[in-house]
């Protein structure tokens, strides 16, 4: 693995680097990306070598009889389980770990300030890597009430950044939790749809899905974006992500639906907010659970299945602990009235987006 050029652009040796090595990535601009190293290598004489480790099973490795990937989760969990089992490398330690000995040995040298780079401090608190058996045996029972500190693992910003690894807690949560296995299964095919169709960086998965009639109403998002859309889960949500990075997964559906469905504005805003703000940020998961909770994704929410905000909160936050916390104004006059009536969002939803997907069909089935 080579050190980072100082001349300000590659000025590698071959005499001295004889192979470098890496993890394959899936996003299109890290796929380019590393195009273009391997070509640059491949141009003085020098192999580069992938190897998969940010997820368990890559592409096409669960695939259909047929050879094509699998667009829906279930029947993909259930192959890939079915994988797992017989495949007794699937947990296995990433192989360049044997390669630490070929190392290209260098000087010591500084590295840069994250002020350098661009980056600012932040007090954000980190989760721990380590998480207790009972609090994964308890996440099903736990996993869906933002009120409780301890209820989900807190370890996505691990295997965001490589601090953790997947395999090794895949191995653990096998025996443990199913449902929290199949979190992990999800992280998986995610990275596959991304793989596999890359379009879906800037286009819905289902094309009809991209002839909706958004009304992006840019009040109505800044309104989203800062907490005060007079929706308590949805504003909590919101606020706990600004300032922390963090936002409870049963909250992002409520959040991401009630931008896309109550307010119909684009989901691709709010993906990209959710980009800008989220700690464990991933390309896949991010752009999959958007298109989910748009309906217009692989395994969708149905379009017309459209979540109420204050039926949620009273099912997972009936005490208010969670919504006390992020809005201390919560229940005074300081508090906003709703953006928009839900009867009347429902109803506006679910004329624009019929509307939308059978202009969407239409046009997709002229091109063809």
């Amino acid at each position: 693995m080579a050190s980072p050029p100082r001349c300000g652009k590659p000025c590698l040796t071959p005499s001295l680097i004889t192979s470098v090595y890496a993890n394959r990535d899936y996003e299109p601009y890290a796929r380019q990306r590393d195009r273009e190293v391997m070509e640059f290598l491949g141009s003085k004489g020098i192999p580069f070598h992938a190897y998969k480790d940010h997820v368990i099973f890559e592409e096409l490795e669960v695939a259909k009889g047929d050879g094509s990937p699998y667009t829906v989760f279930t029947p993909y969990s259930k192959a890939w389980k079915e994988r797992a089992q017989k495949d007794i490398t699937a947990f296995a330690h990433y192989p360049s770990e044997s390669l630490t000995h070929r190392f290209f040995p260098t000087a010591p040298f500084s590295m840069p300030s994250w002020e350098t780079l661009g980056f600012q401090p932040e007090a954000f608190t980190f989760p721990d890597r380590v998480v207790p058996e009972q609090r994964i045996r308890a996440y099903g029972e736990t996993r869906d009430y933002p009120w409780m500190a301890e209820g989900t693992s807190r370890l996505g910003v691990h295997f965001r950044f490589g601090t953790l690894s997947i395999r090794e807690k895949a191995r653990k949560a096998w025996g443990l939790n199913e449902i929290f296995l199949n979190e992990l299964i999800w992280r998986d095919f995610y990275a596959m749809i991304l793989a596999n169709f890359p379009r879906v960086e800037k286009q819905a998965f289902r094309p009809e899905y991209d002839s909706i009639a958004w009304l992006n109403d840019e009040r109505d998002f800044e309104k989203w974006k800062a907490g005060k859309t007079g929706y308590p889960l949805v504003d909590a949500g919101m606020r706990q992500l600004n300032a922390t990075g963090y936002m409870h997964n049963r909250v992002r559906m409520v959040v991401a639906s009630f931008l896309s469905k109550h307010l119909l504005i684009d989901w691709r805003w709010g993906e990209q907010y959710f980009a800008e703000k989220l700690l464990d940020f991933d390309l896949a998961s991010n752009n999959g659970g958007w298109q989910w909770a748009a309906g217009c994704g692989t395994d969708a929410a149905p379009y017309f299945r459209i979540f109420n905000p204050t039926a949620q909160q009273a099912k997972f936050d009936a005490k208010e602990i969670y919504l006390r916390k992020w809005i201390p104004e919560f229940g005074t006059p300081d508090y906003p009235a709703p953006v928009v009536d839900h009867g009347y969002a429902r109803t506006r939803c679910l004329e624009v987006y019929k509307a939308g997907i059978e202009l969407g069909k239409k046009g997709f089935s002229g091109a063809r």
